[in-house]
């Protein structure tokens, strides 16, 4: 069986072109969230393959439950993956869109651990300086892990910055016992 994300990328792609030629980004990629959330729940979830529905109900129920930020060409997406079976893909879908959307706004989304809580002076300290090292507007998610010791670990796609006491004392662990 073909991965999730080759299967949902053409379908997110296509969703991409149609929002930006509407300049409806950001209400298309809140409606699919939305959608994907939906489609999610272990209520709702039962119902996507079931033969009771037809795609058409199932499309329409989708479409009210992503709200307002859907035009009728979304609404003519969400009944084309009725349509293919693939309501069950739109929390891919949702995710590749968003992804598209950061790349086409150049907004990088940063994950930083730390191990105390960040002062608002620190974390805009850290915001200027990746957003000077990346050339892109940066989003951060901060979170607190205590197991660090000291220091923080910064992600950012592919790209990890460690520096943490935890991987410090690590390194020179591993250096001594080799």
């Amino acid at each position: 069986m073909a991965d999730r994300l080759t299967i949902a990328r053409p379908y997110a792609k296509a969703a991409f072109a149609a929002a930006r030629a509407d300049s409806r980004l950001t209400p298309w990629s809140e409606a699919l969230s939305a959608a994907a959330q939906a489609v999610t729940d272990a209520r709702v979830k039962p119902l996507i393959g079931s033969p009771k529905f037809t795609a058409a109900q199932l499309a329409q129920f989708v479409s009210e439950i992503a709200g307002a930020g859907l035009d009728d060409n979304g609404k003519r997406f969400i009944g084309m993956l009725a349509d293919n079976k693939r309501l069950g893909y739109l929390p891919e879908i949702s995710r590749l869109f968003d992804q598209l959307k950061d790349e086409a706004e150049g907004t990088v989304d940063v994950h930083v651990t730390s191990a105390a809580p960040m002062a608002a002076s620190e974390q805009s300290a850290l915001v200027a300086s990746l957003e000077k090292r990346f050339g892109r507007k940066v989003r951060v998610h901060a979170e607190v892990d205590a197991s660090l010791i000291a220091g923080a670990l910064v992600r950012a796609g592919d790209l990890v910055i460690d520096g943490s006491l935890k991987s410090r004392l690590e390194r020179m662990a591993y250096e001594l016992t080799a």
